[in-house]
């Protein structure tokens, strides 16, 4: 296990906030200035990605495609065969919402290296509603053959994870946030892509989150620590390829797991960890995310509460749940 260095004022009222999609605009200006083949395009939404801070530095490298994202990633792929390092942006309803055919063949069955950016995931986009909402795109892009999935957890790790996509030579999923949300990594945090992080350790149920829903895990620890129990909290960015040697250490030792994500629990993040538990260590496992519904129109807070997706609204289930199934021995 790699040490983890937390910020230390992350269950403060006041801890610092920012868009996770803001670290990869400066991840991905940076990666610019490390090497020349890295190229950028994007589908008319260049301020909403934060791309425009790659655009402003390199704007021969540079590429506005317009509302065409078939296009976008098909260019891309093109560029890619030619040596480049794309990476394309759109908000994740449309890209891979709109164009998961042209992904899959252009981009993936010649395992080209385009870095796919999926900003606006999730129920926290807010007042934009269900059509905006993209809560499948971790179900459709794991499913692609040679594809690599992060959903970084904040925008100091998306910034990391951002410079790293840009070196990994493989097609590349990264799914990013519209609401800022909680930092509660540091520059000293460890960061590696296919790697997961334990934050807390616990004895009774492992906690395993993806993007920002493992801040509420860490909040929601704390609460259960007031019930006498004492969970263990492990952050997973990277969904594909998954990190099996952490989650299932942890889950050996706790006998019981949970999952949490903005997104469709069908086929999503507790559907990798389900099959992977199914197939190497059946284990209880409690899935919280989206539950085979779209999203609805409303504030991100009121949204993320009306799902369930907060530290106090998973609170009864998680303790239901512990109550009703017993921890899982080697040898059952």
């Amino acid at each position: 296990m790699s040490h983890y260095s937390l910020n230390p004022h992350y269950a403060e009222d006041d801890v610092k906030q920012e868009p996770n999609r803001a670290g990869f605009g400066r991840g991905l200006k940076q990666a610019g200035e490390n090497n020349q083949s890295v190229v950028a395009l994007c589908a008319d939404l260049t301020e909403s990605t934060q791309m425009h801070l790659f655009r402003d530095a390199f704007p021969n490298r540079f590429v506005e495609v317009g509302v065409a994202e078939q296009n976008l990633v098909t260019v891309a792929s093109g560029m890619a065969r030619a040596g480049k390092i794309p990476f394309t942006a759109s908000y994740a309803a449309f890209s891979p919402g709109r164009n998961w055919e042209q992904i899959r063949t252009t981009i993936c069955l010649n395992d080209q290296p385009v870095k796919i950016v999926g900003a606006h995931a999730g129920v926290s986009v807010g007042p934009d509603g269900a059509t905006h909402q993209m809560l499948e795109d971790i179900a459709l892009m794991r499913v692609l053959p040679n594809m690599v999935v992060v959903a970084p957890g904040d925008s100091i790790e998306a910034e990391k994870a951002t410079l790293l996509l840009a070196e990994n030579n493989k097609p590349s999923y990264i799914r990013l946030a519209r609401e800022k949300s909680p930092i509660f990594s540091t520059e000293n945090s460890p960061f590696e892509i296919g790697k997961a992080y334990v934050l807390r350790q616990g004895s009774d149920v492992s906690l395993l989150g993806t993007g920002p829903m493992t801040y509420q895990l860490l909040m929601l620890a704390r609460l259960l620590d007031l019930q006498g129990i004492h969970a263990e909290v492990v952050h997973v960015p990277t969904i594909k390829p998954l990190d099996e040697a952490t989650i299932l250490d942890s889950i050996r030792k706790t006998g019981r797991a949970v999952t949490a994500e903005e997104a469709q629990i069908a086929g999503g993040f507790g559907g990798a960890v389900s099959e992977l538990l199914s197939e190497k260590m059946p284990t209880p496992l409690f899935r919280i995310g989206i539950q085979d519904h779209f999203g609805e129109s409303g504030t991100p807070a009121e949204l993320l509460e009306t799902f369930g997706l907060t530290a106090d609204t998973m609170l009864s289930s998680i303790v239901d749940f512990l109550k009703r199934v017993p921890q899982y021995k080697p040898g059952y």
